[in-house]
Parts: structure tokens; C-alpha cells; sequence
């Protein structure tokens, strides 16, 4: 879990040309898979919704990216939208085998050869990866699915941090561990998660509310099995 929960930087979103047009983004049912940072930040142009790469084949080693996926896909299913090319496929075929077949919706863009702007050469099939492709097409193959474009975002509506995993005692301290296990399978998410893929995770699929009642739970019921060691 890492480029996926990375903003984009004003120099990359400089790159995208959807954001030139000035149309207001698309707010879909469901979230979507790319590939990479770059399919992201095309996307995430277009659409306000949620946007998770694969980061290329790392995805077939990645337990805690399939889990979110499955995770975020129980609602209304996800929708996969990787390169038209062979390695594009093999990641689609990938996503498919670890989710129930009506969870996952799959998007084609077109086989167009070229390149790339901030590429030197084109890719091995020469085609273009979802980054090249334009954002009119993108949008039209995407509009199915919104549901309203994008609103300001409400004040006072904050992320679960770092300080808070800290405060929590998710990071930095002893039994740490043990909590976030605690906290992730209390999302679905598997144990075993590192500080940072957890409060990506958490930040994509839960409010900072639900998060501050699954921490308050799991210290509730920590305090009541200590009480009932000591009465025994």
C-alpha cells in the first residue's frame, strides 16, 4: 500500500489535461482500479471518487491491497480499469479471481497506438495506457456509473493521521501491534498491517466517527477482559 494513498503533487496534476477544462469531477457508486500513479492522477481529474492502483504486477504480492479492494468492493462492486494490453489483462484476470464475479465491473479503453507525453518511448505494444487516453473518452466511459459531481468538501471533515494512530496507541508504543490488529479486523482488512498501510486503509474506507468508535471499542474491551484476568 503505497502510491495509491499519495496525493497528487502540483507539478503532476499540472500534467493532467482533463483538470484544464475546468468540468466539475464525477462522483461515482463505486470506487475504481488502475494500474499507477499516473492512471490515478488522469482519474482522479474526471472523477471524485475513490481511486486504488495495483502499482503494476505488485499487486499479486500485496495481501493488504487485494483485502481493501475486496473490502471496498462489498458495497457496489468495483470497477477495473487497467491498459488494454496484455499485462493490462493479466492484472484484470488477477482482481477477477480474488472477488465474487458480480463485484467486479471491467472497463475497456480503446487500443490506440502512441506514446505518452512524459514518456521517451511508447510502452512494448505501443498502445496507449489509461493516462493517454483522453479525458472525454474516459468520462463517457465512466458516466454510467456517477451519481452527481463533485461538492466542496465540508468544513471540519479531517483524516485519521499519524498522531492519531500515536495518540491511540496504533504506532509507537508497546501492544501497538496488537491493536492494529484489533482495529483492521474490526474493517475487514487482514492483521499483520503496517502503520502506514493501515491509515490508508482506514482513511479510505471508514470516517474519522467510525474510526474513534472502533478505537473506543477495542480499549472497552481491552479494560474488560484485564478486569475479569484480575477477578479470576
Amino acid at each position: 500500500m503505497r502510491e495509491y494513498c499519495k496525493a497528487k503533487t502540483a507539478k503532476e496534476s499540472g500534467a493532467v489535461d482533463a483538470a484544464e477544462q475546468n468540468i466539475a469531477p464525477m462522483v461515482l457508486d463505486r470506487p475504481v482500479v488502475v494500474e499507477g500513479k499516473y492512471d490515478k492522477i488522469k482519474l482522479s481529474s474526471i472523477i471524485s471518487s475513490t481511486v486504488i492502483t495495483t502499482e503494476g504486477f505488485a499487486i499479486f504480492n500485496s495481501r493488504e491491497k487485494l483485502a481493501l479492494i475486496r473490502r471496498l468492493a462489498e458495497k457496489n462492486g468495483i470497477i477495473v480499469l487497467t491498459d488494454s494490453d496484455g499485462a493490462g489483462g493479466v492484472i484484470r484476470s488477477h482482481i477477477t479471481s480474488a472477488l465474487p464475479r458480480d463485484k467486479v465491473t471491467h472497463l475497456y479503453i480503446p487500443r490506440i497506438k502512441g506514446k505518452e507525453r512524459r514518456k521517451t518511448s511508447p510502452s512494448k505494444e505501443g498502445m496507449l495506457g489509461v493516462e493517454g487516453i483522453e479525458a472525454d473518452k474516459l468520462r463517457k466511459l465512466l458516466a454510467p456509473f456517477a451519481v452527481g459531481t463533485a461538492q466542496p468538501a465540508k468544513a471540519g471533515k479531517k483524516p485519521v493521521t499519524k498522531a492519531d494512530f500515536y495518540a491511540d496507541g496504533l504506532s509507537g508504543v508497546g501492544g501497538a501491534a496488537e491493536m492494529r490488529d484489533a482495529l483492521a479486523a474490526r474493517f475487514s482488512l487482514p492483521p499483520g498491517m503496517t502503520p502506514n498501510a493501515l491509515l490508508c486503509a482506514i482513511n479510505v474506507i471508514a470516517t474519522r466517527d467510525e474510526y474513534a468508535a472502533a478505537v473506543a471499542a477495542i480499549k472497552s474491551e481491552k479494560k474488560e477482559n484485564v478486569k475479569s484476568e484480575n477477578q479470576i
